[in-house]
């Protein structure tokens, strides 16, 4: 028998090196993964208590990556690693995380967050689509979420949810109130595409008349708010009750309010109670505390039951919906939510929309359902923006003036080769359905004003539209005429069925001043960033330079410094898009 060989020394050493090497590369090739997995398992299992998830529903998926992203609780600070994990897609929808001033930890980068995709309007050729139909929006949803993705998380925001007719809309442009028994006015003006040689910029604006809060009807509103899990950040349900307590200090001793608070039930926690008890409403407010699930769709039925029940035939009647948009029992897919909201239309009460959150939040599902309430849509990032909308914009966000308001343009093609609106995509309507009193469009309230802006083509100019192949069996003669294009305008009464047209046409001389006034040109600095923010194939030879300087040397008084800020979420998001 062969005696075995003993191994030396060197040898044990080598081996013992060749161990530890191994056991290194492995805690840096699978260590990150390993560490991502548990963690997202701990997310997962606080995410099914916070949201108040049965045992169940812990082996599906889909239920946990749902509620995993919208109540995160573990801190993940090399989000390419996640990324390359298989175990952690529900870490991965929303990215790393930081630590709130309460020791929590929120995503930084709201991966879970939904925007409805869409392609922007492209260039129209005039001789074959003379007219171009949109209702109007005053929604601004999409400016603040913009400047939280910029100021709040330092990064540029998601392409889909930057919508160019809110950034415009945000910013009010001076336009005169209107002087005869219609309550809207038609305002245009044209000048220079300042991102495009040769083309146009078009501006109509639309603006309704102002009235005195002290002046507007008894109101009748029902504060719907989501109390679930997912409200239970700094930026959702503290910041919801301290705004709208601010509405509450705005209400008159003949208005009236109600509150609903939905999670995994729902309930009546204020039933109608006059303004002048603002002590009894603030303290159920302040009552409110974030858990369980989320039967957003129960809650719009009891809050519309409410509404209808505490009904004034002389009053506004309106529920005001404060949520980030995460509903994920009963009612809960878009068209089912929309459905429901169409069918109360015809009751006589409006709704607002109010977005609150970050991580989690739903923009597609609360744009859809405040466009299918004849309804308004802010965010509201912070307490300066409750201020503007709840307090400032107290008449508007609250009172509605005219509904269906409709905009139909019929551009002369001897004027006009191509078109495009900029923004609007959702609201964009077929031509036969500008005279059709069936199809619902969007309200003005008290003071609102609507921008819509058209880049124009002129005769000769280039647009890329392709030309189409001369018609055999029919021709079409321009009529010679002076004028550029004609604005129609429809809108219902509040209370009414019947629609009403206002008809303006206009001529160069209408169009065109010597110098564009400085409010059209902060106009089209505020969509020259926009096209940037959504990288717009469409965008030609637009710049962050060019529109900063435009933008300063248009801010005007801007008494409240919303140019002044606009300014700076320009400066912020050239810095980040280099």
């Amino acid at each position: 028998m062969k005696e075995k060989k003993k191994i030396s020394v060197v040898e044990w050493t080598v081996i013992a090196v060749l161990v530890i090497a191994a056991l290194v590369a492995a805690v840096l090739c699978f260590g990150p993964t390993v560490r991502y997995q548990f963690a997202a398992m701990a997310v997962a299992a606080r995410a099914g208590d916070r949201c108040g998830m049965p045992n169940s529903y812990r082996s599906d998926s889909a239920h946990m990556e749902k509620c995993a992203a919208s109540e995160a609780s573990a801190k993940f600070s090399d989000v390419s690693e996640v990324r390359r994990s298989p175990g952690v897609r529900m870490v991965n929808a929303f990215g790393s995380l930081r630590p709130t001033p309460e020791g929590r930890l929120e995503p930084e980068t709201p991966g879970y967050e939904r925007y409805s995709e869409f392609k922007e309007n492209e260039f129209l050729e005039t001789a074959s689509n003379p007219l171009s139909t949109f209702s109007i929006d005053v929604d601004t949803a999409s400016y603040t979420m913009t400047r939280r993705f910029l100021m709040d998380m330092k990064r540029l925001p998601a392409r889909d949810s930057v919508r160019l007719e809110e950034f415009v809309n945000y910013f009010d442009y001076g336009y005169a109130d209107p002087t005869g028994a219609a309550p809207v006015a038609v305002h245009c003006e044209m000048a220079d595409c300042p991102w495009k040689k040769g083309h146009r910029l078009l501006r109509v604006g639309v603006q309704a008349k102002r009235i005195d809060s002290a002046k507007l009807p008894p109101g009748n509103l029902t504060f719907l708010i989501d109390v679930s899990g997912s409200m239970d950040r700094p930026n959702c349900l503290p910041l919801l009750v301290k705004s709208m307590k601010l509405m509450v200090d705005k209400m008159r001793d003949e208005d009236y309010v109600s509150i609903v608070t939905y999670a995994s039930g729902v309930g009546v926690r204020l039933p109608a109670t006059p303004g002048r008890e603002k002590g009894r409403i603030h303290a159920v407010l302040d009552g409110l505390r974030a858990s369980g699930a989320t039967s957003g769709g129960e809650g719009l039925r009891l809050a519309y039951e409410e509404a209808k029940k505490n009904f004034r035939k002389d009053g506004n009647n309106r529920v005001i919906l404060a949520t980030d948009g995460d509903f994920n029992v009963g009612l809960r897919s878009d068209a089912e939510l929309v459905r429901f909201i169409e069918g109360k239309r015809d009751d006589g009460i409006f709704l607002t929309v109010l977005g609150f959150g970050m991580g989690n939040y739903q923009d597609a599902r609360m744009k859809k359902i405040a466009d299918a309430g004849n309804g308004h849509y802010a965010f509201i990032d912070g307490l300066l923006e409750a201020k503007k909308v709840l307090m400032t914009e107290f008449a508007g966000t609250l009172f509605t003036v005219a509904k269906d308001v409709k905009i139909q343009i019929e551009f002369n093609p001897a004027h006009v080769s191509s078109y495009r609106l900029l923004g609007y995509e959702s609201r964009l309507l077929k031509a036969k359905d500008f005279n059709d009193d069936k199809k619902d469009a969007g309200e003005m309230g008290a003071g609102h004003s609507v921008t819509a802006l058209y880049e124009l083509v002129p005769p000769g100019g280039e647009s890329g539209v392709p030309k189409t192949d001369a018609l055999k069996y029919q021709k079409s003669v321009p009529v010679d005429s002076a004028e550029v294009l004609t604005v129609k305008l429809r809108y219902k009464d509040p209370k009414g069925d019947k629609s009403t047209l206002m008809e303006q046409p206009l001529t160069l001389a209408d169009l065109v001043k010597e110098n564009p006034g400085i409010d059209f040109r902060f106009a089209s600095a505020v969509a020259e960033v926009a096209l940037l923010l959504r990288n717009s194939a469409l965008k030609a030879d637009a710049s962050y330079d060019a529109a900063i300087e435009r933008a300063r040397k248009s801010k005007g008084e801007d008494t409240n410094g919303y140019r002044a800020e606009f300014i700076r979420l320009a400066e912020a998001a050239q810095l980040y898009s280099r």
